[in-house]
């Protein structure tokens, strides 16, 4: 896992044979072998959930090992109609959404709190957001810095300096008219390329990286040793 999931998804596909061969070793009494499992399909089951739960946190690790856990004790259940990937990712995607519903329980309880702290002020922002937020306004600053000028400077005032259409009108000396051109056209090119940088960055994004894929693969391994094995129906 040195190099991160995608180089350990491709060490563990070149060992074991298929995933329906590792199933049935897994079900004939080699539990270890699941490990092959979890470390091939880490990457697809964290963006899956990812997904779901939108934002990064401790909840996405929780069902990830629900997911594998789940799994595990489901395996004889699976029969090789779909791909044990698809099979998988059902189940992920299950586990996000009982994340979900649980939020939406606490969130319940929780309205009339957060009301009150919303009152007193927005809640303080974590580590995680401010991250998220930098990076999207550096992604955003890219695409404006490829605008043509003209456009640029028409998005620069009126989107970021919020001036209004007859201000930016008259710093600029163009008409009214002129300046709404200007800044459709220039959303419309930022879109482009906005568009552009994202699927270029798409194969990197959401990455599981070496040190949680370990520490999942630990914690579910810990819990199916501790569990009775897969039974074949």
């Amino acid at each position: 896992m040195a190099s991160g999931a995608g180089a350990a998804a491709a060490q563990f596909r070149a060992v074991g044979g298929s995933d329906e061969d590792v199933v049935r070793r897994v079900l004939a009494g080699d539990a270890p072998s699941f490990e092959i499992l979890m470390r091939r399909h880490n990457q697809r089951v964290y963006r899956a959930i990812r997904a779901v739960l939108r934002r990064d946190s401790a909840d996405v690790e929780d069902a990830m090992q629900q997911t594998y856990l789940q799994a595990y004790r489901a395996l004889a259940a699976f029969e090789g109609t779909s791909s044990f990937a698809t099979w998988l990712t059902r189940i992920a995607l299950n586990a996000a959404l009982a994340v979900v519903r649980r939020r939406q329980r606490v969130d319940a309880l929780e309205l009339s709190a957060e009301v009150d702290e919303m009152a007193r002020g927005a809640r303080e922002e974590g580590p995680e957001d401010r991250a998220a937020r930098s990076e999207a306004a550096e992604l955003l600053e890219r695409a404006v810095g490829r605008l043509s000028d003209d456009h640029r400077v028409v998005f620069m005032l009126r989107e970021v300096e919020q001036l209004s259409t007859a201000e930016t009108a008259e710093a600029l000396e163009l008409s009214e008219e002129n300046v709404k051109v200007r800044l459709h056209r220039a959303r419309l090119a930022l879109r482009e390329i906005l568009a552009e940088e994202v699927g270029e960055a798409a194969p990197q994004a959401f990455t599981f990286l070496a040190p949680r894929c370990d520490r999942v693969v630990r914690a579910v391994l810990s819990g199916i040793l501790a569990d009775a094995r897969p039974m074949r129906s």
